[in-house]
């Protein structure tokens, strides 16, 4: 597939600030009804959701999708429970690194690849205040390299 098929719907941008990244996975999302349409459009929030692993099964919860405009009766609550689409491996990986390393599983993007709605999710752990800090001063440090080199030139 090529980089033009990948299209973000919607980024979460505090889940870099706020937990290190360790591993991530690509997900399906079991989408009903109208909401495909409502996603393609652009109209989801991420910010407040998480996974949670039970009974074998992934679950996205916390994600907002808005209704459809034109589902009227066939819109679905907008912030109920998805089941993510993994292979079993894969969801018995971050069972473990939940349970046993103290690690959470956060989605960073939905995003439209080809025809597909997917989610990236992460395996993270979150930082301290003293981590996110050092994290803004090493960004902030190499915006002024850039720009000092820059305007060097």
């Amino acid at each position: 597939m090529n980089k033009e098929d990948n299209k973000v719907l919607a980024n979460n941008k505090r889940a870099r600030h706020d937990y290190f990244i360790e591993k991530v996975w690509e997900a399906g999302i079991a989408l009903k009804g109208t909401e495909v349409k409502s996603v393609r459009q652009g109209k989801v929030a991420i910010q407040q959701s998480y996974v949670d692993i039970h009974d074998g099964e992934a679950w996205l919860i916390g994600l907002h999708i808005s209704p459809y405009e034109q589902g009227n009766r066939y819109n679905m609550d907008p912030v109920r429970d998805r089941r993510l689409l993994l292979h079993k491996k894969e969801i018995r990986q971050l069972a473990e690194a939940v349970q046993r390393d103290g690690y959470t599983v956060i989605p960073l993007c939905v995003v439209l690849r080809g025809r597909r709605i997917k989610i990236d999710i992460a395996l993270a752990r979150g930082k301290k205040l003293y981590d996110k800090r050092e994290s803004l001063r090493e960004a902030d440090d190499k915006r002024r390299i850039e720009r000092t080199l820059r305007d060097w030139k």
